[in-house]
């Protein structure tokens, strides 16, 4: 397998000689970060952040759940390690199994685009460890304009959506809506998620009682609505007000490889943003923010056979809140572009377990029990321009309190001092380098913390550290006539790393009988992560273009967690390359080639749950036709050969379908897909 992935990978650089859309991925931005423009999704399964973005960047790796609602691992990290915003909104899910990750709380077709600031280069934002992901979503403009979309796909995926723009005097406006619904994909083999759980049974991987009963075995994968609302208004000729609304409504979503299924996953983001310019020598620029999100998740064993089995329906309810304020003001002195800022944040997070709609006695109920995290921050960055060079500073402070409701969970004080120090050197023009060297940090969640088992066991373990990185960044960007290259190189130094320990058991009396159940599963380590990423653009022709890029991380803790004797670190997939050739015809025909491949996973955290995966190469084709400058028809086809290939390894942080002793049940991506995109704009 390993042979036909470098083959692929040598075709595909000799064949692709070009670069794909320029729009895609803007590598005019900071060399610690890249701008990923075309996520609208009209290509992928569904309008999953997720899928885009791991379609679009060779950084960024998917972690396949279902159909929709997947989550991100950027340079091994993932979860709390990244940090994610929209529009400035700091936004959390609400379930401890990553059925809802915050990247998935909004939909591609809103996005207009997203900044990936890698490393620990960011001082807005809180916790961001490994990378900061800002969303920026469509703005509403003066001119009245919009488009409506159809998109149609293989097993049975349909959306419909539409946007529409407009401004009337000092204010404008602006109008989203979609409605998504998809079957159960098929991977390569022709299996469904019934036919890949029958698979695991069979081989003695999964009991019986995960399988879906009979009457909910022909279920559509999932159901999804949304809807977004902005008004922006010219106060005056130097201030704005910015209000906006969104909607996401989930519902029915399979979750084959886990235990449960989302009945439902609703989530409301609101945001103010009050924005003031030229208000003095020493305010360039003023922001102010105030924002909540609210995300409301149970999920439930209700499809599945183990209802029947066993005579019960267990529901798992959770829910979380996130408001936020953040004052920015920005300003020129000499040379210095200075950046001053307060940053407050407070989510809580609160669940408990239902056995047929009943709540569990007091003593098992509570998986997380109403936990208020509160951080406040004063963060200062200022970017020193002198010649050829320029010089990044920035510092944070965080205060981080974290507490339970429940008198016999202890409560957790955090303090830490951030920063970062970077330097770019413009040789001329076409030619830079940089350099950094930072520190960021995180603090523990509440399901790390405090975290309970059904049984009443405690699966987290509240004496934790927060987790600390210390990297450096080497990079250099060239540009020619006809082409682009970026190479990055990063070490990072992860202190007090927060891993999830599978030796850490225990037996508990249940009716009589010792039953072995996870305990204080959570535990520090020190590790490190290093990688290199390549990425780059070539101009063949007028209308031929090629782009690709390449990313390769590995990871090691600096000892083996207790009782163990592994040192690989988790959630670091291995080498992946994608790359793509664009045909532009007269702007009104677009064709698109686009191969995505990933070296085969062989070190990886064996004790904690991960396993070997297969390497893997795909193609995929798109082709745009536009007709009388407002009408658009997409067709394509996704992994063309019909591979059948995993992304996702089974790391046993995330609860997912196993027999004891055996490995995890592994989630096929989907095989061959054809999909049409009709637009309308206007």
């Amino acid at each position: 397998m390993k042979k036909i992935l470098y083959l692929s990978i040598i075709c595909a650089t000799a064949l692709f000689a070009a670069e794909a859309e320029l729009g895609t991925i803007d590598v005019e931005a900071k060399m610690d970060t890249e701008v990923i423009k075309d996520v609208h999704g009209e290509d992928v399964q569904s309008a999953d952040v997720a899928e885009a973005l791991a379609r679009q960047s060779s950084s960024v790796s998917l972690i396949r759940r279902s159909g929709i609602s997947n989550d991100i691992i950027v340079r091994g990290q993932m979860k709390d390690n990244i940090s994610v915003t929209i529009d400035g909104a700091k936004v959390c899910g609400a379930c401890p199994n990553r059925m809802d990750p915050p990247i998935s709380h909004v939909l591609s077709n809103n996005i207009d685009y997203i900044e990936i600031n890698e490393g620990p280069f960011s001082v807005e934002e809180f916790g961001a460890l490994s990378a900061d992901i800002r969303i920026h979503t469509l703005k509403p403009e003066k001119e009245v304009h919009g488009d409506l979309n159809l998109n149609f796909g293989s097993w049975g995926y349909q959306k419909g959506s539409f946007n529409m723009s407009g401004g009337i005097g000092k204010v404008r406006f602006l109008l989203s809506g979609s409605a998504e619904k998809g079957g159960q994909y098929e991977d390569g083999d022709g299996n469904d998620f019934i036919g890949q759980i029958d698979r695991e049974i069979a081989l003695g991987k999964v009991p019986a009682s995960a399988q879906y009963q009979t009457q909910y075995q022909d279920m559509d994968a999932f159901e999804k609505k949304t809807g977004m609302a902005k008004l922006f208004w010219e106060i005056a000729d130097n201030q704005e007000l910015r209000l906006s609304y969104t909607g996401n409504r989930s519902e029915n979503v399979l979750y084959p490889s886990s235990k449960m299924d989302a009945i439902y996953d609703d989530s409301d983001i609101f945001n103010a943003e009050y924005i003031a310019t030229d208000l003095g020598q020493y305010s360039k620029e003023l922001k102010i923010q105030a924002y909540q999100t609210e995300v409301e998740h149970p999920m439930s064993t209700i499809y599945r056979k183990s209802v029947a089995m066993m005579g019960f329906e267990m529901t798992h309810s959770l829910d979380t809140k996130m408001q936020g304020a953040k004052i920015k003001n920005s300003f020129d002195l000499d040379n210095h572009a200075i950046i001053t800022g307060l940053d407050y944040s407070l989510r809580n997070w609160d669940g408990g377990y239902f056995k047929n709609g009943t709540p569990l006695p007091e003593a098992k109920f509570h998986s997380i029990y109403d936990t208020d995290t509160e951080n406040r921050a004063l963060f200062l960055e200022d970017k020193i321009s002198f010649g050829k060079h320029t010089v990044d500073i920035g510092l944070r402070y965080d205060d981080t309190t974290v507490t339970s409701q429940n008198i016999k969970q202890q409560d957790n004080d955090y303090s830490e001092l951030n920063g970062f120090i970077t330097g770019t050197y413009f040789v001329n023009e076409e030619t830079q380098f940089f350099a950094g060297i930072g520190k960021s940090s995180r603090v523990p969640d509440a399901k790390e913390l405090y975290w309970m088992g059904s049984m009443g066991n405690p699966i987290g373990t509240p004496e934790l550290d927060a987790t600390v990185n210390y990297e450096l960044d080497l990079g250099a960007e060239l540009k020619y006539e006809n082409s682009t290259l970026k190479a990055k190189a990063f070490y990072g130094m992860l202190k007090d790393y927060i891993a999830y320990n599978a030796s850490n058991i225990k037996k508990m009396l249940v009716k009589g009988n010792e039953v072995p159940v996870t305990w204080n599963a959570y535990e520090n380590v020190d590790a490190k992560v290093y990688g290199i990423e390549l990425s780059g653009t070539y101009i063949a022709t007028d209308s031929i273009y090629f782009d690709y890029g390449l990313a390769y991380q590995r990871g090691e803790k600096e000892n083996p967690l207790r009782g163990q004797t592994g040192t690989n670190m988790p959630d670091i997939p291995p080498l992946k390359f994608n790359a793509s050739i664009n045909y532009d015809y007269d702007d009104t025909l677009n064709m698109k080639a686009e191969v995505i491949a990933a070296d085969g996973w062989s070190d990886f955290d064996a004790e904690n749950g991960e396993q070997e995966l297969d390497a893997y190469a795909i193609l995929n084709l798109k082709a745009t036709k536009t007709i009388a400058s407002s009408f658009d028809i997409t067709v394509g086809v996704d992994n063309v050969f019909d591979e059948t290939y995993a992304v996702s390894n089974t790391y046993k942080d995330l609860v997912l379908l196993a027999t004891p002793g055996n490995e995890a049940m592994l989630l096929n991506e989907p095989g061959r897909y054809f999909y049409t995109n009709l637009r309308y704009k206007f």
